[in-house]
């Protein structure tokens, strides 16, 4: 038998280190070749690292959130036949470290004086009040274990059972229980009281995607001097039109969001705005205008914020471009989009949705220079033709990087959006 070290690998594109988010194999398990050993992260795509041998692991080279080089240790294994390491190295690993020695045994005829009694231990005022046995604690997503007596007297007493540690058999919360957990935290002024002192605290360790956003939420807000510009939008025409063409096109050709309307103004608006369609290079001092819209579309998925692609939306039509954004998003939140998928956009749209409240600041895509953000829709009364009418509104919040981009330009480009969704057939006129 032999030991084989599989070394992180070159994951391509000058990546020099990548983030370990997740083992698939524990020491001890065995592996086949090809088997999914961990995932790795880099530049928020994930990257699943195979076996390239059969064996079985003897230890991990890191942990979950570790930064690891290309070309460090990632795994060892015991493999039949040499393996790749070196006789004397396999040795010294394969070697058990020493014991502790042996106790001394005296001999019969040595007299032991008799044991110490073991201090009572300290008990510290904030601490848990020690039971019979002292009870484990209860898993993440563990439900507590509990009779009605004992549940129908926490709810009197306002006492969530998932914070109350259990010392019968398997867990159980007993009366006891609840009475040492209320010696705790002092009982409630009132019987009933249902407003309690909470004193739990969870740490989340920042790893994988979501470290990914913070370091790039953080870089951008560092380096880009934001200015933001809000505008309302009629979109009563807008959304008359989408129903319709839903109506008469849903069925073959899919129905439309407002989001494929919107990227098309916005494709339409950048003609006369390239300056707002580039990415700029701060540190080489060069902004590179784009021909092609690249539009990143910023996706909530499960772990965080994803901002898949849709490139060349400057060649789509609307039911192209709501297909497209449907499977990125897909591809998204079920954690295959693939980097070049996550990678290259040259604007960025993000939309809350119903959640879209009336302003936002969205923060820019790094190194893009405009991102256009999108409220929810709301009727309510405007005056027309002095006479007050029912109208449908919505607020776009477009923030822009002022190094790049002077106000009057960003607020001449936001009013050209607005001035093809407010006159929606201007969308379909080249």
């Amino acid at each position: 038998m032999g030991i084989h070290v599989i070394k992180m690998p070159d994951i391509g594109e000058g990546i020099a280190e990548v983030e370990l988010v997740g083992w698939h194999v524990k020491p001890g398990d065995s592996v086949a070749e090809d088997q999914p050993l961990a995932d790795v992260m880099t530049d928020k795509a994930t990257v699943e690292i195979p076996s390239s041998v059969a064996g079985t692991v003897i230890s991990l080279g890191g942990k979950v959130g570790d930064v690891m080089a290309v070309g460090s240790e990632l795994i060892r294994l015991e493999v039949a036949g040499e393996g790749n390491l070196k006789e004397g190295a396999a040795a010294a690993v394969a070697r058990p470290a020493p014991g502790p020695a042996p106790a001394r045994v005296p001999p019969p005829d040595e007299a032991a004086p008799p044991p110490r009694p073991a201090p009572a231990p300290a008990v510290h005022p904030a601490a848990p009040v020690p039971a019979a046995s002292t009870p484990a604690p209860r898993a993440p997503g563990d439900k507590p274990i509990a009779s009605p007596a004992v549940r129908g007297r926490a709810w009197e007493l306002g006492i969530e059972l998932r914070f109350v540690p259990g010392s019968g058999p398997g867990g159980r919360i007993l009366q006891a229980d609840l009475d040492a957990y209320l010696d705790r935290r002092g009982t409630p002024a009132t019987t009933g009281a249902r407003y309690v002192e909470r004193h739990d605290e969870v740490q989340v360790q920042v790893i994988g995607l979501r470290r990914k956003i913070a370091q790039k939420m953080q870089e951008a807000k560092r380096r880009i001097p934001h200015f933001t510009y809000v505008e309302e939008i009629d979109v009563t025409e807008l959304e008359a039109l989408r129903a319709q063409l839903n109506e008469r096109h849903g069925t073959a050709r899919g129905r439309l969001t407002l989001l494929p309307l919107l990227a098309r103004a916005i494709v339409l608006a950048l003609r006369d705005f390239p300056q707002i369609n580039a990415r700029f290079d701060d540190d080489a001092g060069i902004v590179t205008r784009s021909g092609a819209v690249h539009l990143g579309v910023a996706t909530q998925t499960d772990g965080g914020l994803m901002v898949p692609v849709l490139r060349h939306a400057e060649a789509r039509d609307p039911w192209s471009t709501a297909a497209e954004i449907l499977r990125l998003a897909e591809a998204a939140r079920s954690g295959k989009a693939a980097r070049d998928e996550l990678t290259g956009s040259t604007i960025t749209i993000t939309s809350l949705g119903p959640l879209g409240g009336i302003v936002t600041t969205p923060v820019i895509n790094y190194p893009e220079v405009a991102i256009v953000g999108v409220g929810r829709i709301v009727e309510r009364p405007v005056i027309r033709g002095g006479q007050i009418v029912a109208r449908r509104l919505m607020n776009l919040s477009s923030s822009f990087d002022h190094r790049v981009v002077d106000g009057a330009d960003g607020a001449r480009f936001v009013q050209a959006v607005r001035g093809l969704l407010e006159c929606p057939a201007l969308l379909f006129v080249e």
